[in-house]
């Protein structure tokens, strides 16, 4: 009998976190005949595949040449058997509930192609915040509305949040390989064009903050950023033509590229410059799509910011507005002026609020 769910686990030079990641994925409250746990390595250089061996025969390792997110997708989803594939990065992980809330949740609809949930983001000292929706919890992206429901709740659908029906990643087929980093949206975006979307309201995965992630870039290392650079525009250009072989309203392939392409120029800009009007449109353009329902008062302090970079070269202006943001006293000018302002189908609760009484 073929397992429920098939648990694909990809990893890259993760021996500080694969322990933790791949114990969170067998002490789930799932029935361990209904699972089968495959780890994808894509060429570690360090200790990874060996702790990855310490959990057979419950895992089974498959090792590859480095070649990026994409390829570890490819080399190991034909190997699924499971009807339902769920995504775990081999930094981060899962709350023990995960697998059976995933499940119960696509077997209450068959129409439902792809799953998603809350998500918990860990910093490195260990601070951390979660967030999970309050509305919309399920929609489908190839109308307008369903794209522009997308779109604001794609941070609940990346890698270690993601399960979706091994039928429907056979329909989407190989991830063009360019996409090192990024593999998981091209994933999800075509599923949600192609099946409904359901999001578990809860946060059911710890997603890891450290100086080696691949979509996250903390450290401001500008060759790792500049590969992101040129990943979002490979993206770009493998979703368009994606999107072009499916069944989707024009206005809503326009919406899904809309925002990738605004993330690729804003990386563009703060590394090669531009000009700054480049700057006011890119900057306004992400705002109008990640706050839609921002208030009067704080559309006109961003427009006051926005006239500033009309004045600035785009880089001068990137690393500007770092600073601020990372001041105590722009912080105190937040808490101050804004309170209370923030996405509205969204609930972010911190650490520190967890821990009042």
């Amino acid at each position: 009998m073929n397992p429920t769910v098939t648990v694909l686990v990809d990893t890259y030079n993760h021996e500080r976190f694969i322990e933790e990641a791949l114990a969170s994925v067998v002490e789930q409250d799932f029935p361990a005949p209904e699972m089968e746990i495959i780890v994808v390595d894509d060429g570690s250089t360090d200790g990874t595949a060996e702790i990855v061996q310490r959990f057979a025969p419950r895992v089974r390792l498959l090792r590859k040449k480095n070649g990026g997110q994409a390829s570890a997708f490819n080399s190991a989803i034909p190997e699924a058997r499971g009807e339902i594939v769920a995504f775990l990065d081999g930094d981060d992980w899962w709350a023990r509930n995960k697998l059976t809330r995933v499940v119960e949740t696509m077997a209450s609809d068959p129409e439902v192609g792809i799953v998603g949930n809350g998500i918990t983001v860990v910093q490195g000292d260990g601070q951390s915040f979660s967030e999970v929706l309050r509305e919309g919890f399920c929609f489908r992206a190839n109308s307008l509305e369903g794209a522009r429901l997308f779109r604001l709740r794609k941070s609940l659908l990346g890698t270690s949040r993601m399960t979706i029906r091994r039928e429907l990643l056979r329909r989407i087929g190989p991830v063009p390989e360019p996409l090192t980093v990024e593999a998981d949206e091209y994933l999800f975006t075509l599923a949600a064009v192609l099946a409904k979307v359901r999001i578990v309201p809860e946060a059911l995965t710890f997603y890891r903050i450290h100086e080696s992630n691949g979509f996250q870039i903390v450290t401001g290392d500008a060759e790792r950023s500049r590969r992101k650079m040129k990943v979002l525009a490979a993206l770009v250009t493998a979703l368009s033509g994606a999107l072009d072989r499916v069944e989707i309203a024009p206005e809503a392939r326009d919406v899904l590229l809309q925002i990738v392409r605004a993330e690729a120029d804003q990386l563009r800009l703060s590394l090669d410059g531009g000009w700054p009007w480049q700057t006011a449109t890119t900057e306004w353009t992400l705002y109008r799509v990640l706050r839609p329902d921002a208030s009067l008062a704080h559309r006109l302090f961003k427009l006051a910011t926005l006239s500033v970079a009309l004045t600035l070269p785009p880089p001068t202006f990137y690393r500007m507005r770092s600073r601020a943001a990372a001041s105590r006293a722009f912080g105190k000018f937040r808490r101050t002026f804004f309170a209370g302002e923030g996405p509205k189908h969204v609930e972010f609760v911190s650490s520190a609020d967890r821990a009042r009484p």
